[in-house]
């Protein structure tokens, strides 16, 4: 019987070799998305061809290793018998190689939805850092852009209008295009704290104006709906984003950030919402004599009713300041 072999990646790039335009020739070479050789790379070694003989092999390793990559040719021992043409075999769960793989692509779960991401300095400084595919873009919070690849393009836009800006309902977002091939942006929030993902899939969130981290293209941003009250935070001037659609949102927190599954009833103190499913009722009370239990100076709480889930903040941002004017300079009169 003849000796059969297979293909392997070792995680290496060959010398001079840049990993962004490997990735894209390896995917062009298998014939598959980006995003999907990608998701490959995080499983390294992975076996790109098996089942073939000597010649064939070194022609996909040559092939290969000109994309960028090196890889090996190892004897398989227990020959297969449904491999396609093309198809790539990934073993389960090989060892991620991190000097190799970028840091924002090598900390998804197998059967993760969504662009490759990492979050890094949580609960307290958290920095996001995102891989865009090559020519997508990807909505962030004005100001937020910490690093970002050379080659990605910005614009910036007001979501909501010149009316919605002058009453402050209004939210200023810049788009970074992948244009010249797939780039990598790092994200720090002006807020000190936590942040979470989450990938929507028909799914709406609601979110504070001031959580809105960034978002792909997909996910709809509204600043306001029917309904809706101004001064839904604590007697502010804030509002709410309603997040809906398909794709990732990114959210954060003054402090860290805790889920909570609601069964029935529920109160939140408003100044420590981050955000909450659609689909359940809610309503804003002020509790009185009870104030003393919660930390917006106002004593405002929202008393949520159903099922779903909330988002709270550990820190209220109303009661940092009160407590920190307590230590204000103040200027002697005499």
């Amino acid at each position: 019987m003849e000796n059969l072999y297979k293909v392997q990646l070792t995680g290496e790039l060959v010398e001079g070799a840049d990993l962004v335009t490997a990735t894209e020739k390896f995917a062009q070479l298998f014939k598959i998305s980006i995003e999907k050789a990608t998701q490959m790379l995080t499983r390294l070694p992975v076996t790109v061809k098996s089942n073939v003989d000597e010649t064939t092999a070194q022609k996909f390793k040559a092939a290969i290793e000109k994309a960028g990559f090196a890889c090996e040719i190892l004897p398989v021992e227990e020959p297969l018998t449904a491999i396609v043409a093309n198809q790539v075999e990934t073993p389960a769960e090989f060892p991620v190689v991190p000097s190799q793989v970028p840091a924002a692509i090598a900390t998804q779960p197998e059967n993760f939805l969504g662009w490759h991401y990492k979050i890094e300095g949580r609960p307290d400084y958290a920095f996001l850092t995102v891989q865009i595919p090559a020519n997508e873009t990807l909505k962030v919070e004005a100001s937020a852009m910490a690093t970002m690849d050379t080659h990605l393009e910005m614009k910036t836009k007001l979501k909501g209008g010149v009316g919605r800006f002058l009453t402050g309902e209004s939210l200023f977002l810049n788009e970074f295009k992948a244009a010249k091939g797939a780039g990598e942006i790092g994200i720090a929030p002006g807020t000190p704290g936590d942040m979470v993902h989450q990938y929507l899939n028909g799914q709406t969130l609601f979110i504070q104006n001031s959580a809105f981290v960034a978002a792909t293209m997909d996910v709809n941003l509204e600043t306001k709906w029917q309904g809706m009250l101004k001064g839904f935070f604590s007697g502010e001037s804030f509002f709410l984003i309603r997040a809906s659609g398909k794709g990732d949102l990114w959210f954060n927190s003054y402090g860290a950030i805790i889920e909570i599954e609601v069964e029935d009833d529920y109160v939140v103190d408003t100044g420590n919402i981050v955000a909450f499913t659609d689909g359940m009722e809610y309503e804003i009370t002020k509790v009185g004599g009870y104030k003393s239990l919660f930390f917006s100076g106002e004593g405002f709480v929202c008393r949520f009713r159903g099922k779903g889930k909330v988002w709270i903040q550990t820190r209220n941002a109303q009661a940092f300041v009160s407590w920190a004017d307590y230590f204000r300079p103040v200027q002697s009169k005499g």
